[in-house]
């Protein structure tokens, strides 16, 4: 077998398994992520390695989490979290009292439970809707679970530490059910499945690395309509998007950008 149709098989078999469509995603820069894998396992084709990790639902589990790049942490980028904290949820609590809020490609759940004690502290006494979102029902699992470990955690006051989470038996810090209450995980592929609207505020950070640039432009198009006048998208650090205009968007702050009012 030819190395493009064993890739073409390979892709074929993980889009029937699991929906995720890899020509959606940049070709050289994911052949050379999971070659990486291929040839760690001694294995001469894609094609072969997906028919043995298939086989053993841990060594699968770890490949899709592999594959859809599960890094994160608390606070991540805590100078544009400070930012959300200050400028941006300020502004959107201006216009409404209770907030509806997406974080799309949650991974292991440190950007939602980030977000629920922003608010917390911010509007103790109203229940605002987070709904968190991963392709990656492992991951998600996780999410729920709300267990984290100390390097997880690295970017947060010794203050906040102490007062949402439970110190476990393993030296790992367990997330307070007050916090959990507040959010809503749910599995969602965002290049395949429908999309809600009416948010205030979409996150999606460090989910587009590998998406092709025509799957940016489309999904940062399906934001933009699940977004409310005046919403906002928050991307990541090296995310920026370079033709917000084009799409609709104006920028409220680098790496926020806010849907026009009507």
């Amino acid at each position: 077998m030819t190395e493009d149709k064993d890739w073409i098989a390979f892709k074929q078999k993980l889009k029937r398994k699991t929906e995720i469509d890899l020509d959606l995603y940049k070709e050289p820069q994911m052949k050379r992520r999971i070659g990486n894998l291929v040839n760690r396992a001694g294995m001469n084709s894609y094609s072969a390695y997906f028919d043995r990790v298939v086989g053993d639902k841990d060594a699968f589990a770890s490949f899709i989490e592999y594959l859809t790049i599960n890094v994160s942490e608390f606070f991540r980028t805590p100078e544009k979290f400070g930012k959300l904290e200050t400028d941006v949820i300020p502004d959107l609590l201006r216009r409404t009292p209770k907030l509806n809020i997406w974080s799309a490609g949650c991974s292991i759940g440190a950007e939602p439970y980030s977000l629920a004690i922003i608010l917390k502290e911010m509007t103790p006494r109203v229940r605002h809707r987070i709904l968190a979102t991963d392709l990656d029902v492992e991951i998600l699992a996780k999410a729920k679970c709300g267990v984290y470990t100390e390097n997880e955690l690295k970017a947060m006051t010794p203050e906040r530490r102490a007062r949402y989470f439970d110190k476990t038996d393993g030296e790992k810090y367990a997330v307070k059910q007050e916090i959990k209450d507040c959010i809503e995980f749910r599995r969602h592929n965002l290049l395949k499945d429908p999309f809600e609207t009416g948010f205030d505020l979409i996150l999606c950070r460090n989910v587009v690395i590998y998406f092709t640039e025509e799957a940016k432009d489309q999904l940062y198009a399906h934001f933009f309509q699940a977004l409310k006048p005046g919403g906002i998208l928050f991307v990541g650090a090296t995310e920026a998007i370079l033709n917000f205009r084009k799409l609709g968007y104006t920028s409220f702050q680098p790496f926020f950008y806010q849907k026009p009012f009507e």
